[in-house]
């Protein structure tokens, strides 16, 4: 191998390559790694479909969580079908190897005011556990099934 060969690669391994978390090429590393402030709200949620069953009824639920954090912090959504007074928004909770939902009805009727659905992880994927109303947390069994 001639030393010009050489050199070429040498000088190749050493160069870097820098990206921001956007895709976007840097110029240094601490670019790269610095924090960003032009993330907006959206960028830290997601949504996350889940159906909650308990035999007779079946909730549609859309909670939007924050994905760089475990368990993923709830930060709002929605029930939107299959319970009284819909929808429900959703106010806070978790979702990881447990479930915590709370909700408030946003809805007409005379339901109850507010809703709270805790349970375990299961395989295959999906929660079981308890929920109830208006402070209570284990009135009802149910399975919520995980669709994200």
């Amino acid at each position: 191998m001639s030393t010009q060969a050489r050199k070429g690669k040498s000088q190749t391994r050493g160069e870097h390559r820098f990206h921001n978390p956007q895709g976007a090429e840097v110029k240094t590393r601490d670019e790269a790694f610095a924090a960003q402030r032009d993330v907006s709200a959206e960028a830290l949620t997601v949504d996350c479909k889940l159906e909650l069953n308990n035999g007779s009824v079946t909730f549609a639920i859309t909670a939007k969580v924050n994905p760089n954090t475990h368990p993923f912090v709830v930060t709002g959504g929605q029930i939107t079908s299959g319970i009284c007074g819909a929808p429900w928004d959703i106010t806070g909770g978790f979702i990881g190897d447990t479930i915590r939902l709370d909700a408030k009805r946003s809805g007409q009727g005379s339901c109850a005011s507010t809703i709270t659905v805790v349970g375990e992880f299961q395989n295959p994927p999906s929660y079981r556990g308890t929920y109830g109303f208006d402070g209570a947390s284990s009135s009802f069994k149910h399975t919520t099934r995980y669709l994200c």
